[in-house]
């Protein structure tokens, strides 16, 4: 088996994603070597991406320069993100071949704006779709209640799709019925579904960081039991994920399924997101060593790609321990840890987070081109 560990988990079916995306890496040959070197098979996008590309350097200020009159500044950053994505999209065309459809995308996602509004979803979905026009594009589409509903509309149109901000199990289960009932809508009108894709973007880290600040209250408020809730820290992240792909496991073997995967459906594979490390407490790559099995995703920052190639250690870790994943949820509720409240409020926290971000990118994009075209 080859030295380099990210090919190592290739080998062990988990997709290494790029969780980075800008111009200069497109252009320069980096993100190439990554796809050569170290099998990095697809990229993923977002707000917060692009506002940090935007604000770096002038790697795109000759576009600005050339296409901002008469530009509103969402009308800018859909161009310039749409050129962006395009180029990664066919720098990943050959992996996209090589698997058959079944690898080599890169995502872009839906605006902030629409997370609530299933009808404004789909509808953006299609242009960002339409404008970038490459078979491996897959459109980022909230994890929310409306956001199940955008999915399987798009699905049932055709539309790749990358379901993201999901943290609850329940959550993740109505996305994959989403994506079950849009290919059956497919199939009901004739119409092929062998060619579509779509993963579920599971978040991790964020979750021990939140979980770990409840359980360090409940620490101080018990001090008799703050060595068994100081225990738990840094385990609910993992254990959820897990779980999921439990869920994953059982509802992509089930009748339903074997239904739909004879017309030849793809599953729809977990996809971890938020793998880099927040405490530095602990392992660096700890997102990545607990989490690796068949047919997964990982979207990794560049830090933790390099941190992984150093020192990342590869087995099958995802499924291997789901009687501690079930302990585990069951002592955070005998310590008064209210899971369901925690996901739930992670998904309000990302959305507005995914908010502020644009907001700060479009202004900045605003500032940028008034004192780039005089």
């Amino acid at each position: 088996m080859t030295d380099n560990r990210l090919r190592q988990l290739h080998a062990a079916g988990q997709s290494v994603w790029l969780d980075y995306i800008d111009r200069t890496i497109l252009q320069n040959g980096d993100l190439q070597r990554l796809i050569d070197n170290d099998a990095v098979m697809g990229m993923t996008s977002n707000p917060s991406i692009f506002e940090k590309a935007l604000s770096e350097g002038g790697a795109y200020d000759e576009q600005i320069q050339r296409v901002a009159d008469g530009r509103t500044p969402m009308e800018l950053f859909e161009l310039i993100e749409t050129d962006d994505v395009r180029t990664a999209c066919d720098l990943f065309a050959p992996t996209f071949r090589a698997t058959g459809g079944a690898d080599g995308f890169v995502s872009i996602e839906v605006s902030p704006g629409v997370a609530n509004d299933a009808a404004a979803t789909v509808i953006e979905a299609h242009r960002l779709w339409e404008t970038v026009a490459r078979p491996n594009l897959m459109v980022k589409v909230p994890g929310t209640t409306e956001g199940a509903s955008a999915v399987r509309e798009l699905i049932a149109d055709g539309v790749n799709v990358n379901i993201t901000l999901l943290f609850a199990v329940a959550a993740h289960a109505s996305v994959i019925d989403a994506y079950m009932e849009g290919l059956e809508t497919r199939l009901a009108k004739g119409m092929p579904v062998s060619g579509l894709s779509s993963v579920a973007s599971f978040f991790v880290s964020r979750v021990d960081t939140e979980v770990d600040k409840r359980l360090d209250r409940a620490a101080a408020a018990a001090p008799d039991q703050a060595s068994w809730l100081n225990g738990l820290r840094g385990r609910a992240a993992v254990a959820n994920a897990r779980l999921a792909y439990r869920l994953f496991q059982k509802r992509f073997t089930s009748r339903r399924w074997e239904a739909l995967s004879r017309h030849g459906a793809q599953v729809q594979r977990p996809l971890w997101a938020s793998t880099s490390t927040k405490n530095p407490a602990y392992r660096d790559v700890l997102y990545v060593e607990e989490l690796i099995g068949p047919h997964t995703v990982n979207t990794i920052p560049p830090a933790t790609i390099d941190a992984f190639r150093d020192h990342g250690v590869v087995e099958r870790t995802v499924d291997a321990h789901y009687a501690d994943a079930d302990a585990c949820m069951a002592d955070l509720e005998r310590a008064g840890i209210d899971f369901a409240d925690v996901t739930a409020g992670l998904l309000r926290d990302g959305l507005a987070s995914f908010q502020k971000s644009f907001d700060r990118l479009l202004a900045g994009l605003e500032h940028k081109t008034a004192a780039l075209v005089r």
